[in-house]
């Protein structure tokens, strides 16, 4: 078994050129490998994982209120 295809099984794409369609059929047989609660485990991952990123970047304060003069 060589590398790519190590890879592949850990859920990691290894492409030599940009393919969309190898990028879209490679992510939907992942996650259509995974069991319905990995799915919802996964997606709350990423959830907090964004709201996290954008916390950290400043995108989560609510915007001010400045009085005009």
């Amino acid at each position: 078994m060589d590398k790519k295809e190590r890879l592949e099984q850990k859920g990691i794409l290894v492409l030599k050129d940009v393919d969309e369609k190898k990028e879209i059929d490679f992510e939907l047989n992942y996650l259509s490998s995974l069991s319905l609660d990995q799915r919802f485990s996964l997606m709350q991952k990423k959830s907090q994982e964004l709201k996290t990123n954008l916390k950290n970047n400043g995108h989560r304060r609510t915007p001010q209120i400045i009085k005009r003069k």
